[in-house]
């Protein structure tokens, strides 16, 4: 049986290692866990009205929402049959200025034409936003009811159970990779194994594992923080996610629990430290939002922090290396990781499993990102 190396337990390489078949291939799964994005994050899913201009980006974002009711069945993610919620379809406000809500409307309308997922399009009163989400103050709004909600830390961990209970081998180490003759050897505090495959989904930990084997690769860690308030609102699993006029983004989850985030800080590089800066930062930011800010400000919270990868265009890249078929890598997700990830997963993971490749359509070759030093 061919032995397979997952290095990186983030969006993509969990979902990836739960799509591969088992009974074909022997799955070992590394993860040093040590500034995850995917744990620091819970993401808005709704690309329909992104305003970039990287068609190629837009199309992987918008199928990658499109998968999400085939991830939810596969996974059994539906919310009757598991809880807490881990994804929810729970619509998307956008809070925006009167004129720009018309610009969002024209095209919302136009994105369903080939993207049915977007649902229902309504452009609401101030009051109705406020029904629908009552920590906002009373302002219109655009609410599309194909939005939804991912709970980035609460996703892998349930997939890392699924993945224990089919056997497959979990290992927390921070490791090296090293070319042999006819195969590869995974190097850790554990000890070494070698693997006729290797596959590496470790976000912006790619480049310092690629550089030893004499690749340059275009990506930059970028530090990403969030505030996770605890309150007593416990209806919020019912409330929409809001993207805001701005940078941060309001994302209720279950039993009071509610999300602010998040920062875009490039220039603190691997930095996992908690910080007052960005709490004022994303708070003053939203402040004008809330119908009641120092109530919801004044309640206990924890500020989440992780380490996306960017690269030099913002866009992913993922496949086979051109001059190694068996190493296998995927990194550059950005901000829109919880869209993005699981398809890219699913796309890996249909590519091992039948050796059929559907990435081309989703990114620029592989060349534009790493180079042979």
């Amino acid at each position: 049986m061919e032995k397979i190396a997952i290095i990186g337990g983030g969006i993509i390489g969990m979902t990836l290692a739960n799509y591969v078949d088992t009974t074909k291939y022997s799955i070992t799964l590394f993860d040093h866990g040590i500034g995850q994005a995917t744990k620091a994050s819970a993401g808005i899913i709704s690309p329909w009205l992104s305003k970039r201009r990287n068609k190629t980006w837009y199309r992987l974002a918008k199928d990658g929402a499109a998968f999400f009711p085939k991830l939810v069945q596969d996974f059994a993610l539906d919310p009757t049959i598991y809880a807490p919620t881990i994804y929810a379809r729970s619509g998307t406000l956008l809070l925006r200025q009167k004129e720009q809500l018309a610009e969002l409307l024209d095209l919302a309308e136009e994105r369903k034409k080939e993207a049915p997922e977007i649902g229902e399009i309504h452009l609401l009163k101030a009051d109705q936003t406020a029904d629908l989400l009552p920590l906002l103050k009373p302002t219109p709004s655009l609410f599309i009811t194909g939005g939804g909600r991912l709970d980035g830390k609460a996703y892998l961990h349930y997939l890392t159970a699924r993945l224990k209970r089919a056997g497959v081998t979990v290992i927390n180490d921070k490791i090296r990779l090293q070319k042999r003759s006819d195969n590869w050897l995974i190097l850790g505090e554990f000890g070494e194994e070698p693997f006729d495959r290797v596959i590496l989904t470790p976000g912006p930990s790619l480049k310092p594992l690629l550089e030893p084997l004499g690749y340059q690769v275009d990506l930059r860690p970028q530090k990403g923080q969030l505030i996770a308030f605890t309150t007593h609102q416990l209806q919020s699993q019912k409330w929409p996610v809001a993207m805001l006029d701005g940078e941060a983004d309001l994302i209720p989850f279950n039993d009071g629990k509610i999300l602010l985030g998040a920062t875009h800080e490039n220039e603190q590089g691997w930095d996992l430290t908690p910080t007052n800066e960005a709490f004022l930062q994303l708070t003053e930011q939203t402040k004008a939002f809330f119908v009641q800010p120092e109530k919801l400000l004044s309640q206990p919270y924890q500020l989440q922090v992780g380490t996306r990868a960017y690269t030099s265009d913002f866009a992913p890249f993922f496949g086979p290396l051109f001059d190694e078929p068996n190493l296998i890598v995927a990194s550059g997700l950005g901000s829109s990781g919880l869209t993005t990830g699981p398809y890219i997963g699913y796309l890996l993971a249909e590519f091992i499993n039948t050796g059929t490749w559907h990435g081309t359509d989703y990114q620029k070759d592989l060349h534009n990102y790493i180079k042979k030093t």
